[in-house]
Parts: structure tokens; sequence; C-alpha cells
């Protein structure tokens, strides 16, 4: 059902109601669920009567929507943008976004080699204030690329202040991060942020529920901080005003059942107030990356042990397997290296990397990354029978 290869139904009606349907609507997402994808669709291109729930006039203007939804021209500006669209059931699914119940996304637009259900299963949100100071950018980016070096994806929004400290400092360590924009992926917003959102691309992966073209309001930010909120085992805000949207992503991911952290700052700043509010509330207090992981480093189902049994390595996709067998038996690699070896560029090696480590066949060490030893015995005796 990905965006790989010709469309099926499924497929075409989720990305013509992703033209119709504002992301987080319950009452669509309903719609869907008791009737199908298909049968909407066919209501709203009818034009009919409106399904339950919604307003004369809000069926109108959904249909209105409908009249203009072109579902092959946008899977083909998307397919030239490089970017895919994951279906609910698909294999690249997070299923943990199916704890939005009718909120969840209809589907999520993907630019990026990696998995994104690999990747989101030891993932940890890094989220703050757009206006940030000094010491929240250095926070952000400190703890993020602590999380990357023990093996977890950092998740933040793209945006001026915290976010984007959090993705460069996840960068700049060498690891993985997804940007969860609150627009079209051709269309990256901030603006300021394109060649920032683009490196991300590279290394990581951005992802969306708007299709192409489509552009952020306010109510589209705070929506978005479901998906985030939903995708990662935990939130780390960093740096909040009172009315700040990073605080709505903690809220969410309290209702979800994630961890909620927060960084403190000094009693007199207003950046702050928001956080010390989450943290007299049931939000924990962190204050470097091995606090956060000693926290959501125990939800077992959303981050598996990597000392845990390892899949059969036939059910590894071909460039995953590449990369695996790139790895030397009896020491840590580089990337660097490691892409060498498997003949793929730096940065794809580095996501089938973080998948393999969602999987428990390597860990990383240091700037390198080497097998477990359930992974050595798997290529040893690979290795031998071929």
């Amino acid at each position: 059902m990905s965006g790989a290869g010709a469309p099926d139904g499924e497929l075409l009606d989720r990305v013509f109601l992703t033209r119709v349907i504002e992301p987080g609507d319950e009452t669509g997402g309903r719609w869907v669920r008791e009737y199908g994808a298909g049968e909407v669709v066919r209501r709203l291109r009818q034009g009919g009567a409106a399904l339950p729930g919604a307003s004369g006039k809000r069926w109108a203007g959904l249909v209105a929507r409908a009249s203009v939804a072109r579902p092959r021209r946008d899977l083909a500006v998307a397919r030239d943008a490089g970017v895919r669209f994951v279906c609910p059931g698909d294999a690249e699914w997070p299923g943990q976004l199916d704890d939005l119940g009718d909120g969840r996304p209809l589907g999520l637009w993907v630019r990026g080699r990696a998995s994104l259900r690999m990747w989101a299963l030891k993932s940890v949100a890094v989220v703050g204030a757009r206006a940030c100071t000094e010491y929240g950018a250095h926070m952000a980016a400190t703890l993020a690329a602590g999380l990357t070096e023990q093996g977890w994806v950092v998740v933040s929004g793209g945006a001026y202040g915290v976010d984007g400290a959090a993705h460069r400092g996840a960068l700049g360590a060498g690891g993985a991060t997804v940007a969860v924009l609150a627009c079209g992926l051709d269309r990256p917003y901030p603006r300021g942020h394109t060649r920032l959102i683009g490196r991300i691309a590279e290394q990581g992966l951005v992802v969306g529920e708007l299709p192409p073209g489509d552009h952020p309001t306010p109510s589209r930010f705070l929506l978005r901080n479901r998906v985030i909120a939903a995708l990662t085992c935990g939130t780390v805000v960093v740096e909040a005003a009172h009315r700040s949207g990073s605080l709505g992503t903690a809220r969410a991911a309290q209702r979800l059942g994630r961890y909620t952290m927060g960084v403190p700052g000094p009693a007199t700043s207003g950046l702050s107030a928001g956080v010390h509010g989450l943290l007299r509330g049931e939000a924990v207090l962190v204050t470097d990356a091995a606090d956060v992981v000693e926290l959501v480093g125990d939800i077992g189902q959303l981050a598996p042990d990597r000392r845990g049994p390892v899949l059969p390595r036939d059910l590894l996709e071909p460039a995953a397997r590449q990369v695996l067998a790139a790895l030397p038996a009896r020491r840590a690699a580089r990337p660097d290296e490691i892409a060498r070896r498997a003949q793929t560029a730096p940065d794809d090696a580095i996501a089938r990397l973080y998948e393999l480590r969602a999987l428990g066949y390597v860990e990383r060490q240091g700037e390198g990354w080497k097998l477990t030893r359930q992974a050595v015995i798997s290529v040893r005796g690979d290795r031998e029978s071929g």
C-alpha cells in the first residue's frame, strides 16, 4: 500500500482524503473506520446527504474540497520530491499511532530512506520554545546528541529554536532524527530551515500528514504535535512559556500514556515557566540523555531489548542485509567504513544501522557501530553456510 509501485485503491482513497479532511478530525476518522475510506470518498464525490456528525454547512465545504482533489497528481508531485505515502496497515506504518484512535493520521507522507516504523520503536521527542535562549538551545542540542549516541532517534517539529537545535544536535553526532512538519513536504516550513530539513531528509526522515503544496496554519501546528507525541516513547520539553505549543505535545503524551519529561531552567525565566508547571504535575525532571534513557528505556513494548533474540536475517530487506554483512565481526566500525564495504552512501548506511539497531543486530559504540553478540553468531553462521 506504500507509495512505491502502482497505487492501489485504498492508497488513492486515503491520499484523496488528506486533501479533504483536516489532520486530527475525529469525525472524519470515525467515518473511515465505520464505512471504509472508499465509501467516504464515494459519498464526498457524489455530494449527496451528509454523513453522520456533519452539519449541512460543513458537509458542503468538504464536498467543495473533494471536487478539486486529484490524488494521482498529488502522488506524482510527491514522487518527484522523493516523498512516499504510508498508510495504516503498511509494513512501514508505526503501530503506536493507532493509539490516537479516530484522530490518527489518514496516512503519512514520508521523505527519507529509513523505515519510519523501525525508527519510531526507539524514539524520543525533544521539543520546546521557538524563541529559546542560548541555554535552551545548548540543552536541546546536548540532549539530542547524547540520545543518538545511545541508539535513540530524536523526533521534533523542524521549527526555529529548540526544535532546530535538537535536530542539529542529532545530525552533528552522526545520529538519527525525524522532523514532523505541519505542511506539505515539498514546501518545507519554516523557509529559513529549508537546508536543515533537506539535511534531515538525507540523514534521517521528514514526515507530515498534509499533501503536497499545503501550507501550515496555527491549528495544524497544534494538531501536528499529537503525531510527535504518539510516534515516540516519551517527550522532553526544553524551555516553554505558559502558552507554548510544545506544552500541547507534552499533554498529548500524557493522555497517551507516554513519559513526559522537562528540563528545568532559571526560576526567573518566563521561558521555563511552562516546563516548571509540567514538573509540578506528572512530568519527570531530566537534565541529560542518561536521565531520559533511564526512564523511557523501560518501555519494553516500544523499546526492544538490544540483547533480546535476533530476528532471522532473511526477514531483512536486501539493503539492510548488505549493511549488516559489511560490519566487522570483532570490532566497531565507523559509518563511512561500513558504507564503503556495503557499497552504499553513508546516509543510507546510517539509516540501515538504526533499523538494525531496533531489531537487535547492532549497537552503537562511541562514533562506531558493532555487531551484538547474537548478531555475531547469526552472521558467522550465515557466512559459514554460504
